[in-house]
């Protein structure tokens, strides 16, 4: 489940194909920023650990995301932080101690062919990444050339997202907060059944991978049973079978299917989902439209001020 991954691959849902990309775009594009990458440059998305790497040739990384232990050597390096490595030096990041996943990027990006104009692994379709398929021990791979491109210092730098701290003490806490947006079906569910959607924890079971999230907690009941038309989906969907526990469509979320929706977690924090481990508690949130829409821009602003504070620091470096 080491794979590697870009932004993803917009645009293909009617020939059956999800998006995907990292489950943590946030994490990714700041990882990218550090090494003057651009946003969707193709980085490796960690979920089992430690993963261990070792350069042949002297290059930038950065890591992102989960808030792991990294190690260049015997020097430890702080999480969301970019600096060179020599040839020949072992980087390994450890276990995470919050959060689940961790994103590598690299000088120039990860350099594999792209398919249907993206670099991301799709697992499903079994293409894309390194062969369709998870790194495994031993896999080599090359790096982007990137003309121009400015060296990152031995010492390093890095940022921080600022929802991030806010993030960590919530998950300390074992809970993560999203906002969601009513579903179509969201009016067909019983009152006490919303309610409980937005005053109730359901937690995170072990049925759980870049697909989407089975979730555990308060029955979820319709008013009357209704049968439904598949119909797209996207990630962030909520979805509730009959079982009345729900379901959230994630990075590789299916592209339709007929169980109602009561709700579609906001673009914006579906990078909190992607940091959420087993066992995790979700409290959602319900908003509206406009809220959604001036996250996201707002998320899109600041990763335009990361970047340029990183290019500030690395051209005065």
């Amino acid at each position: 489940m080491n794979l590697i991954q870009d932004l993803g691959r917009p645009g293909y849902l009617d020939n059956g194909l999800s998006r995907g990309g990292a489950m943590d775009g946030l994490a990714l594009s700041v990882a990218n920023a550090m090494v003057g990458n651009e946003p969707d440059e193709a980085g490796i998305e960690i979920s089992l650990f430690p993963f261990r790497f070792r350069p042949s040739e002297d290059l930038d990384f950065a890591i992102a995301g989960a808030d792991c232990v990294v190690r260049v050597e015997d020097e430890i390096v702080a999480p969301w932080w970019g600096r060179s490595v020599r040839a020949g030096q072992t980087v390994v990041i450890e276990r995470p101690r919050r959060g689940a996943r961790a994103y590598l990027a690299i000088g120039g990006g990860i350099d594999v062919e792209p398919v249907m104009g993206s670099r991301s692994t799709d697992l499903k379709a079994n293409f894309g990444g390194m062969e369709g398929r998870g790194l495994k021990r031993g896999d080599t791979l090359k790096a982007r050339q990137a003309p121009g491109r400015p060296r990152r210092r031995a010492s390093g730098l890095g940022v921080v997202p600022k929802d991030v701290p806010t993030f960590w003490r919530e998950l300390s806490a074992g809970y993560v907060s999203v906002r969601v947006l009513e579903g179509a079906e969201y009016a067909l569910f019983t009152a006490s059944a919303r309610q409980c959607f937005e005053q109730s924890d359901y937690e995170i079971t072990a049925d759980a991978n870049r697909v989407g999230y089975r979730l555990s907690g308060s029955a979820l009941p319709l008013q009357t049973p209704v049968e439904l038309l598949s119909h797209g989906i996207v990630p962030g969907t909520v979805q509730v079978p009959p079982s009345g526990q729900p379901i959230i469509q994630l990075a590789e979320a299916n592209t339709c299917g007929g169980y109602p929706k009561i709700a579609t977690v906001i673009e914006a924090d579906l990078w909190k989902l992607a940091q959420a481990p087993v066992g995790c508690r979700i409290r959602f949130q319900i908003t509206d439209i406009d809220t959604a829409v001036a996250a996201l821009r707002e998320q899109a602003v600041e990763l335009g001020r990361i970047r340029a504070a990183l290019a500030l620091m690395a051209h005065r470096g």
